[in-house]
C-alpha cells in the first residue's frame, strides 16, 4: 500500500515521532535535503546565547572555565560512538577538506615504501582533488576504480598499494558499501584505509573499531545537524596514534601547547591530531545538536530510514510508473544509506517546481534527484506528499 492511510499508520507506529519536536522546520515544508544540511536543533539558540554570555563575561577564560579547550575531544567522542569508535580516537575540528588531506598523507606516511593510492571513481569531487594533490606532494601514483570493482582493484595493486580511500555511502546514489569487507581486503595486501563517513554518520550505525578501519573523516552538518559549515570529525585508530605524522600540525597538537616551544613535539594520542584554535561557536552548536542522539538510539534511526526508503520506492513504483522516473538507489535496504535517488530527464525543472511547493530535495548533474531522509524529522507522510507532487508535475 502507498496511500495516505498507510503513511498515517506507519507514522503512528513510529517510535521516533517525538524527535521532530527537537528541530525547527518551516511550516508546511517537506524537507528531504538533510543529507546536505540538517535542520536546526531547537536548543541551539539558547546554547549560543550561553556561549556568547561566557565570551562577554570571561573572555579568554572560557577556554579553561567553560571547557572550550577540550571541546574538540569531547565532541569528537560523542560523534565517534555513533559509528562504533571507542573514546579517545575521534576529534572534531576544522573542515572536512582539511581532515581528508591530513588523513590521506598521514595514512600514506604509514606505508613509505609503497607508491600507489586507490580512490573511488565516483567519489565526492573535493576528495578526488585532495587525493590527487596528496599524491603530487608525495610523488605517488593515483589509481581509481568504481566501488563495485574495488575489491578486485585492491588485490590487483596489492604490494604497491599504500592507501585505499572511498566514501561509505555514495553521495549521488545513496548506495552503502561494505566498509568492513573492503577494509579487510585492503589490510590483506598491507594497505591503509581512509573512509569518508559524511553521508553515513548519524544515519547508519557502523563499527569502525570492530572493522579495524584506519582513518575516517566526515562532515557534521548533514545527518548530525551541526549547522552550516560545522566542524568536521576525524577518527584515527588507536593503534596508529604513536606513529601519526600528518602534514598539518599546530600548537594545539603540541605536547606542551602553552610552552610555545620553537620545535614541534606531538601530544599523546588523538590530541596530536589537533591543529589550531577551533571555531568555538560552531563546535558548541554541534555539541548541542548531538544531544538528540542521547535520546534516540542509532539503531532505531536506522530502522526508521530503512522504512522511509522502502516506502519511497513503493510510492515511486506505484505513482511514478511510466512518467520517466528510474530508482537509481539499490532496492535492497542493506545496500543503501538514508537517501533515495531518482533519475529523470527533466530533473532540474522538477526540482525547481518542487521547491516552489515547499518540497526540498536536491540535484546532482545531469539528471539525478536526491532525497535524503533524516529519521529524526522526516515522516512517511512527507514521502507520499513528495512523490504525489512529482506525479502532478509530470502528468
Amino acid at each position: 500500500m502507498t496511500t495516505a492511510e498507510e503513511a498515517a499508520k506507519l507514522d503512528r507506529d513510529d517510535s521516533l515521532a517525538g524527535a521532530r519536536d527537537h528541530f525547527v522546520l518551516p511550516d508546511g515544508m517537506v524537507y528531504l535535503d538533510g543529507n546536505s544540511l540538517g535542520a536546526l536543533s531547537v536548543d541551539v539558540s539558547a546554547r549560543l546565547a550561553e556561549v556568547l554570555a561566557v565570551w562577554s563575561r570571561q573572555l579568554i577564560g572560557g577556554f579553561a572555565d567553560a571547557g572550550w579547550w577540550d571541546a574538540p575531544m569531547r565532541v569528537g567522542d560523542r560523534i565517534g560512538r555513533l559509528f562504533g569508535a571507542a573514546p579517545g580516537q575521534t576529534m572534531a575540528a576544522d573542515s572536512t577538506s582539511v581532515q581528508v588531506f591530513n588523513a590521506l598523507i598521514a595514512a600514506a606516511r604509514l606505508r613509505p615504501r609503497r607508491r600507489t593510492l586507490l580512490m573511488d571513481t565516483g567519489g565526492f569531487p573535493t576528495n578526488r582533488y585532495l587525493t590527487a594533490s596528496a599524491a603530487r606532494l608525495l610523488g605517488l601514483d593515483v589509481r581509481e576504480a568504481p566501488l563495485e570493482e574495488f575489491e578486485a582493484a585492491i588485490r590487483a595493486h596489492g604490494p604497491d598499494l599504500a592507501v585505499v580511500t572511498a566514501s561509505a555511502v555514495d553521495y549521488r546514489t545513496g548506495e552503502l558499501w561494505d566498509v568492513g569487507g573492503l577494509t579487510r581486503t585492503a589490510h590483506d595486501v598491507g594497505a591503509v584505509t581512509v573512509w569518508d563517513l559524511s553521508h553515513a554518520a548519524g544515519a547508519v550505525p557502523l563499527t569502525v573499531d570492530q572493522d579495524e578501519v584506519d582513518f575516517a573523516v566526515g562532515c557534521s552538518y548533514k545527518f548530525l545537524s551541526g549547522g552550516p559549515g560545522a566542524p568536521s570529525f576525524a577518527y584515527v585508530a588507536r593503534r596508529h596514534h604513536d606513529r601519526l605524522d600528518q602534514p598539518l600540525i599546530g600548537w594545539h597538537g603540541h605536547a606542551e601547547p602553552f610552552a610555545m616551544a620553537p620545535d614541534y613535539a606531538p601530544a599523546e594520542g588523538i590530541r596530536r591530531y589537533r591543529i589550531s584554535t577551533p571555531h568555538v561557536l560552531s563546535l558548541l552548536t554541534l555539541d548541542t545538536a548531538l544531544d538528540v542522539f542521547d535520546k534516540y538510539d542509532i539503531e532505531l534511526i536506522r530502522t526508521k530510514n530503512r522504512s522511509l526508503g522502502e516506502f519511497f520506492i513503493a510510492c515511486a513504483d506505484t505513482h511514478l510508473a511510466g512518467l520517466g522516473f528510474e530508482v537509481v538507489t539499490p532496492r535492497d535496504a542493506d545496500r543503501r544509506g538514508s537517501q533515495i535517488t531518482l533519475h529523470h530527464p527533466d530533473a532540474e525543472r522538477l526540482l525547481a517546481e518542487l521547491a516552489e511547493r515547499k518540497i526540498v530535495g536536491d540535484l546532482r548533474p545531469p539528471n539525478l534527484l536526491r532525497f535524503g531522509f533524516n529519521s529524526l524529522y522526516v515522516s512517511h507522510e512527507d514521502i507520499l506528499t513528495a512523490v504525489l507532487t512529482m506525479r502532478s508535475l509530470t502528468r
